[in-house]
């Protein structure tokens, strides 16, 4: 049974992707599929709505320190309006009544001052990408095409002479992928999910979401998972092999990555994070590559913003992570000891894995 008062509650799944994708501060990560794909992990997803002028969906887990929520690139409304408030309200209500001891928020929006003009603390760890590249696809590849850095261009026609084909996965394929994606991880150094939970995925998004595949002389050389939301496709998952690199298959993917949302009547297509520090106050992408890889710990990311760069896009970068504290004692408690443990348990994944190499 929910805590939440009924009037506020949505239920019609249809109805609720309709909205969100409409909104102006609409994601895919407050989709009512993400939200019960969530679910098959462990989270419980709940959704409010308020007049249909702001939604949100909150994910909510239980720990050993109470539950916590979590709304991911939302709400979708305007922070600012009296909607969101009236919304604020009855998120807060369902807090209470459940003992949660914080919901923490990452807005889909660059301005945090009406967050923290609602009580929310700022300076918290941020769980997706604090910035990004939107790849504006209007009126059409040739359009996007046209925008990209030249090098990305001729890249992209290299692969194409020289063999590289991508073609769609399908479940059988998933293996092979997941292999490559985790010798990608090792080599760039970037945490990755267990097997089960990619496949998950792409049965909770079906159609939804597609894997595309780059091949050259039956080699597997690259791959990348795409999902659909409305006006948006966001490029989620990327992998690519040590061998015949000088194919260039990654800009082939991501071109028929952009080909495929453009099909679907999708608009913008995001390539999913860079580094903050790429992106001036004035909202433009530096003209600098960044530092050397490796150097500061930043390097990692600067070697995907280079490649992303050449893309072309729009500089986005969001306001940041923000909790609300409902049990002082057990929130200091937990941003002391779960990073800790988390990060214990990472050790022991990786550690694991490598026994398995």
């Amino acid at each position: 049974m929910s805590v939440a008062p009924t009037n506020y509650l949505v239920q019609d799944q249809a109805l609720w992707d309709s909205q969100v994708a409409r909104s102006p501060w609409g994601h895919f990560l407050q989709s009512w599929r993400w939200g019960l794909f969530k679910e098959e992990g462990g989270w419980q997803a709940e959704r409010f709505s308020i007049a249909g002028d702001a939604k949100a969906q909150v994910l909510w887990r239980h720990t050993p320190l109470g539950q916590w929520g979590y709304i991911p690139r939302g709400p979708a409304a305007d922070l600012a309006g009296p909607a969101c408030a009236e919304l604020w309200k009855a998120i807060h209500q369902a807090a209470r009544a459940r003992g949660a001891t914080f919901l923490r928020v990452e807005p889909n929006a660059p301005d945090a001052d009406p967050i923290i003009a609602q009580g929310f603390r700022a300076g918290v760890p941020c769980l997706q990408p604090q910035a990004s590249l939107i790849i504006d696809l209007q009126p059409g590849m040739s359009a996007a095409g046209a925008r990209m850095k030249p090098k990305t261009r001729y890249n992209i026609g290299l692969a194409r002479r020289r063999g590289v084909v991508v073609r769609r996965g399908g479940s059988d394929d998933l293996p092979q992928f997941f292999a490559l994606l985790r010798a990608t991880a090792q080599r760039d150094r970037f945490y990755i999910r267990p097997f089960a939970y990619y496949r998950q995925f792409l049965e909770a998004f079906a159609d939804h979401a597609v894997l595309l595949l780059a091949e050259h002389d039956g080699l597997l050389l690259g791959g990348i998972v795409v999902v659909a939301f409305g006006a948006e496709a966001t490029y989620l998952y990327g992998a690519s092999s040590n061998e015949r690199r000088n194919l260039m298959a990654p800009y082939l993917l991501q071109w028929e990555g952009m080909a495929w949302a453009v099909a679907r009547g999708c608009q913008r297509y995001d390539l999913w994070g860079i580094p903050p520090e790429s992106i001036s106050e004035q909202g433009e992408v530096e003209a600098t590559d960044g530092p050397p890889i490796g150097e500061a710990g930043r390097g990692d990311m600067w070697g995907v913003y280079r490649f992303k760069r050449g893309f072309g896009g729009e500089a986005v970068r969001y306001a940041g992570a923000f909790d609300y504290v409902y049990a002082p004692l057990r929130y200091l408690l937990w941003r002391r000891f779960v990073p800790l443990a988390q990060r214990l348990l990472a050790l022991r994944a990786d550690a694991a894995r490598e026994a398995l190499d």
